[in-house]
């Protein structure tokens, strides 16, 4: 997959309009399928029939949307809910407006035939994980609730896959349970993985919007015109998903059309059912975060949260 190189993405940022219509959005990861929604709205001029010219650009690594969203450098990005948590525990400034994927995609994944079979096999064992102050608190977490012991954590931003193979790590926290399972399943190998949300964690959006906090107070119509944009992308997807494919492919030519097709049909199910941010599941996810040690004091969510 094509990657953005940070002087490259700085270029992008700095020759943006300074203007309310035109925004611009960094993605979290390489495109993927998870990112479907945005550029089925792209590409059906979603965006544009709502005013808005939205430019979406790829990180050099996987905390770039946080950090310049926050900034002001970019009025959109996509993060995850606890990196989000995180973020707000540190006094970073960002709103959630919006979600692409509702329920947690996150896993931690391994290949099967390697000794590994419940949790407590990777004691001993080394772990990857993939968003650094994020992932690998939660990979922690993870260990100290199913009696993993003596394990050691390996940073491996976007090289989960080869890091498995060559056996650099034998898990990895932060694996998609509908994109390395099938790249894993394409290279010849059977994965498998431990879903979170079986093991201890409560649900959360894997995926979601964020704003800087002063443009959403300045620039509430564009929200609301993003948003809706974004509702009526994901109704499109569930209602013809090749069709939808074809957009994403006419978007992303390089992508790999085999792994994309099925990923896709592993994500249908996780994509938000609506935009609504719900106080109460993030309440639940965040005080199980001050819990793990995930977030060092209590964070109040609802403040975090846009609504109309």
């Amino acid at each position: 997959m094509k990657r953005v190189g940070l002087a490259l993405l700085v270029v992008i940022l700095l020759s943006v309009p300074a203007c309310g219509e035109s925004l611009t959005l960094v993605l979290d990861w390489f495109p993927n399928i998870d990112h479907l929604p945005l550029y089925v709205a792209q590409e059906r001029g979603f965006f544009a029939e709502a005013g808005l010219k939205v430019n979406i650009v790829s990180p050099s690594e996987t905390a770039d949307a946080l950090k310049l969203v926050a900034a002001g450098k970019s009025e959109l990005g996509i993060s995850y809910e606890p990196q989000v948590l995180v973020a707000t525990s540190e006094k970073v400034p960002v709103t959630v407006v919006g979600r692409l994927i509702g329920h947690p995609l996150s896993t931690v994944l391994y290949i099967q035939g390697r000794g590994i079979e419940k949790p407590a096999d990777l004691s001993g064992r080394p772990m990857g994980y993939t968003v650094a102050g994020m992932e690998d608190v939660l990979a922690k977490a993870f260990c100290d609730l199913n009696g993993i012991k003596d394990y050691k954590l390996v940073h491996l931003e976007f090289a989960i896959v080869p890091s498995l193979i060559s056996g650099k790590v034998d898990s990895v926290m932060g694996g998609f349970r509908n994109y390395e399972v099938v790249e894993l399943e394409l290279q010849g190998y059977k994965p498998g993985y431990f879903a979170l949300e079986e093991h201890g964690f409560p649900d959360y959006d894997e995926l979601v919007v964020i704003a800087n906090p002063q443009f959403v107070k300045e620039n509430e119509k564009a929200i609301v015109s993003f948003r809706n944009a974004l509702s009526k992308a994901i109704a499109e997807i569930k209602k013809d998903p090749q069709s939808a494919l074809t957009d994403y492919f006419k978007a992303i030519p390089e992508s790999d059309k085999k792994l994309e097709r099925l990923a896709l049909e592993k994500t249908l199910p996780f994509y938000a059912e609506d935009q609504n941010l719900s106080v109460d599941r993030w309440k639940t996810f965040a005080d199980f975060a001050l819990k793990v040690g995930l977030i060092s004091r209590p964070v109040e969510v609802e403040p975090i949260l846009w609504t109309e």
